[in-house]
């Protein structure tokens, strides 16, 4: 057993991906204040061929040092946008057929594992600021409330961790992996 070289990782080139169908996910970002967080965001909608990032609020936007250094290039791959304002984006998205689906805890929430997505559906998945959650605005917008389980002390995750949750688990029951 050996580990593989970089190169030997089937893996897209830029122009390849830009080219490659999209699965059909978006992520909006609503006031995330760590760029480290934005970062990861972006690598992770690049590892799993997502289609587009919204940057809403005071999320910070490329290019920025702090975001590229977790992005590691994924800011020249996958699509984004800056909105100011998080609810004209998601009343956008609704227009064009997406689920709106908040990961934040309401009385309402859905335990992830529970939530079953239609794979020929569209999603849009709305993260909030690390402190504050969700906008609390945003909540009559979606159709969905899911959130994360979680068993110690603590009652969150930071962001890069709940996207790489979310994003992989949508995806997994969507039959897209």
């Amino acid at each position: 057993m050996r580990k593989l070289l970089n190169q030997e990782l089937p893996r897209l080139d830029l122009q390849s991906f830009k080219e490659h169908p999209k699965n059909s996910l978006v992520l909006i970002l609503d006031d995330v204040r760590s760029l480290n967080n934005v970062g990861s965001a972006f690598r992770t909608a690049d590892a799993f061929l997502l289609e587009k990032i919204y940057l809403c609020g005071i999320t910070g936007k490329p290019p920025h040092r702090e975001i590229n250094k977790t992005a590691l290039g994924a800011t020249e791959s996958v699509n984004w946008e800056y909105a100011e304002n998080a609810g004209e984006v998601l009343l956008g998205l609704r227009q064009q057929q997406y689920e709106i689906v908040l990961i934040e805890q309401t009385d309402v929430s859905v335990k992830l594992m529970d939530f079953q997505p239609c794979p020929e559906n569209k999603y849009a998945l709305v993260f909030g600021n690390e402190v504050f959650g969700v906008n609390e605005s945003l909540l009559p917008l979606a159709q969905h409330y899911l959130e994360i389980p979680q068993y110690g002390t603590k009652h969150s995750l930071n962001i890069s961790v709940s996207v790489g949750i979310v994003v992989w688990s949508m995806l997994e029951k969507m039959g897209k992996l």
